[in-house]
């Protein structure tokens, strides 16, 4: 999934070494020179920090001002005005004030709605880690980590997951042996378990944060309002207790806020998500499963399917033990969506697969056609 991105070139003029109001927030020498030009227009830069119904909370250098979103709402989706965003906004004296554009988004955590019409929502922008929040508290559900992961790859910014209630696992051993088996799972992503009651892990996890934008995704009762309450150190967020039959809660967070940790970063909490469906993410996929991506380059037809086919690195690697079965199959299953997704968008891809369709369905009518010869 592509976006207008911001420009990383290298800025002539010079910068001025006092500090920016805005500098908590994330602003940097990249968002002053992607500005200038609404500067020169009188517009006065803000990050957004909330978004409700045609208004947004839009953090500027005189505070955390109310604004207007109707010049940002196209039709698309996508491009509408999302928390992380970089805004230009009126300069004081307007009635009402109105977020008049937004800077070339850096990265997007998008995922698609639950909708028919097969949409895609953007969660959160201008993000640097995606913080994937999993409760020990109930068995680990390890497809849901790599949907995340593919996710969280995808947009752009760098996964991190975080098991969450770590104090409710008392056998270190099982502990231990649940953070191994996420860690097969994301490979090449740092796991990280913490518990907001005993502070296990917290300290490590500001560390990481404290370097740029996170973004907190999971599901409900997953912890994640307990966890932002935790790195703040004040209640921000309402928390609510799980269920203990299946750990689940309800939606605590309504809507996705930006908050400044004291210890440096920005922290955007996000509602519960009860689905996390993708959005054109064969990238993000690939690099979830990339030691199947990596098999399949020594499999002995370029375009292996890796179901019958003779000389399949990945089959052998099942059939050895080397690749566990189940990671297949989730490997299959996200490709599928993800090309069912894109086929809805796609035009051109439709045509591709319907072909496809039609080819495997006169070679089964022929080979039905043969069997009736042989038989007759």
């Amino acid at each position: 999934m592509s976006f207008p991105l911001a420009s990383s070139a290298s800025f002539s003029f010079e910068v001025s070494s006092a500090a920016h109001p805005l500098d908590p927030y994330g602003w940097d020498e990249g968002w002053a020179a992607e500005f200038a030009l609404h500067a020169e227009r009188g517009l006065l830069p803000g990050r957004v920090v909330r978004v409700d119904r045609g208004q947004c909370d839009v953090a500027t250098a005189e505070g955390v001002v109310r604004a207007d979103t109707a010049f940002v709402t196209p039709h698309d989706p996508l491009r509408v005005l999302c928390t992380g965003d970089w805004a230009a906004v009126d300069p004081v004296g307007g009635d009402p004030r109105f977020v008049r554009e937004y800077l070339p988004r850096r990265t997007a955590f998008v995922r698609s709605t639950s909708s028919k019409r097969s949409e895609g929502q953007i969660l959160a922008a201008n993000v640097d880690h995606a913080i994937i929040a999993i409760s020990l508290a109930v068995e680990l559900d390890l497809g849901r980590v790599e949907r995340f992961l593919a996710l969280g790859w995808e947009s752009g910014a760098l996964p991190l997951i975080v098991l969450t209630k770590a104090d409710l696992v008392a056998d270190p051993a099982v502990r231990a042996h649940l953070v191994e088996d996420v860690q097969i799972t994301a490979p090449g992503v740092q796991v990280l378990a913490v518990s907001s009651e005993t502070g296990e892990g917290i300290e490590v996890l500001s560390a990481v944060l404290s370097g740029g934008t996170s973004v907190l995704l999971g599901v409900s009762g997953a912890g994640k309002s307990t966890l932002a309450n935790t790195l703040l150190g004040t209640d921000a967020m309402e928390v609510r207790a799980t269920r203990d039959v299946d750990g689940k809660g309800r939606h605590t967070t309504t809507t996705r806020n930006l908050l400044v940790l004291p210890g440096g970063g920005v922290l955007i909490d996000t509602p519960g998500l009860r689905g996390v469906g993708l959005w054109d993410a064969v990238t993000g996929v690939g690099q979830v499963f990339s030691e199947i991506e990596g098999l399949a380059a020594e499999c002995r037809f370029q375009d292996c399917a890796h179901t019958a086919e003779p000389g399949c690195a990945v089959l052998a690697a099942v059939e050895d033990g080397a690749l566990p079965e189940r990671r297949l199959d989730s490997y299959r299953k996200l490709l599928r969506e993800n090309q069912r997704i894109v086929a809805k968008t796609d035009a051109r891809l439709r045509g591709e697969i319907r072909r496809e369709w039609k080819r495997k369905g006169a070679e089964g009518r022929a080979a039905m056609e043969a069997k009736r010869g042989r038989f007759h």
